[in-house]
């Protein structure tokens, strides 16, 4: 006798919803300890750190241990001076970061679209880009003087270049067909630029903009060290001045935290307004 198989519909929905639930319990899991994730190398430096120093195995005069840079960093942040010194620098920063990423959007952009701009600057910006930055602060010093405005100009200038060649970059690996389907629907210049060439070239623009972040902390702490009584590379060279290397530490994770706020916040923003720029499976 064959035997007849009995197809129950509740059950197959139900079988049927099962990988789709554990698909969407296992994306849930992956969203929550997603960014856990990134603190475990950094909690597994501080611990090998710790150990070490408690050990002896590394001189403390020259790194103490995590326990008491986080007791002096406590410590710290209940003093007026420390605010004061991070309030500058941030401030210096994203002056700085302002007035060098729009000049380097626009020249990028118009790089990218137009050939005479690209025939003109290109060869100017391939030849001033390699210059070390920190070579010509001597210059900015003596040019701006040890005023606020020599902090601004040196960070704009790194981030100016960078910022440029990103841009134009992106504006580059657009593909011609395009301008072209923007151009045959009869889009203005002005369209073109904001519809085709900005979003277009939005994937170098954000990369860019994460490297300057870096960058122009780099540069902001440098002048800091030489031509400023306040902020968080001040902070750093006077503790190496008077050998206080708990304080020196404090101000360097600081600069590490202060990056990698910057980081995330742009890849936040990157996820929240051009989703389509990132893989979701990953």
């Amino acid at each position: 006798m064959k035997e007849t198989a009995v197809h129950n519909p509740s059950v197959a929905v139900d079988l049927a919803a099962r990988p789709a639930a554990e698909m969407r319990s296992k994306a849930s899991l992956r969203q929550l300890i997603g960014p856990l994730q990134v603190l475990i190398s950094p909690l597994v430096l501080l611990l090998v750190w710790e150990g070490a120093a408690r050990a002896g195995w590394i001189e403390t005069k020259f790194f103490p241990a995590p326990s008491t840079i986080i007791a002096q960093f406590w410590a710290m942040l209940f003093t007026h001076g420390f605010w004061v010194d991070l309030g500058l620098s941030l401030q210096r920063l994203l002056i700085g970061l302002l007035m060098g990423a729009v000049p380097g959007l626009l020249l990028g952009l118009a790089m990218g679209l137009f050939r005479p701009m690209r025939i003109a600057f290109q060869p100017l910006i391939a030849a001033l880009y390699p210059l070390p930055k920190i070579a010509i602060l001597p210059l900015i010093l003596l040019i701006f003087g040890l005023g606020e405005m020599s902090k601004y100009v040196i960070v704009a200038i790194g981030v100016f270049f960078l910022m440029t060649l990103n841009t134009f970059a992106g504006v580059m690996s657009i593909r011609p067909i395009y301008f072209d389907v923007a151009k045959n629907l009869g889009a203005s210049r002005w369209q073109t630029y904001f519809t085709v060439a900005l979003p277009g070239a939005l994937p170098g623009i954000l990369t860019g903009l994460r490297i300057c972040t870096g960058l122009g902390l780099l540069l902001l702490v440098a002048a800091e060290f030489v031509g400023a009584d306040a902020g968080i590379g001040y902070r750093i060279w006077w503790s190496w001045s008077v050998f206080w290397v708990e304080p020196m530490y404090v101000g360097l994770a600081v600069i590490a935290i202060l990056g990698f706020a910057f980081a995330y916040l742009i890849d936040f923003a990157e996820r929240l307004l051009f989703p389509w720029l990132r893989n979701p499976s990953r």
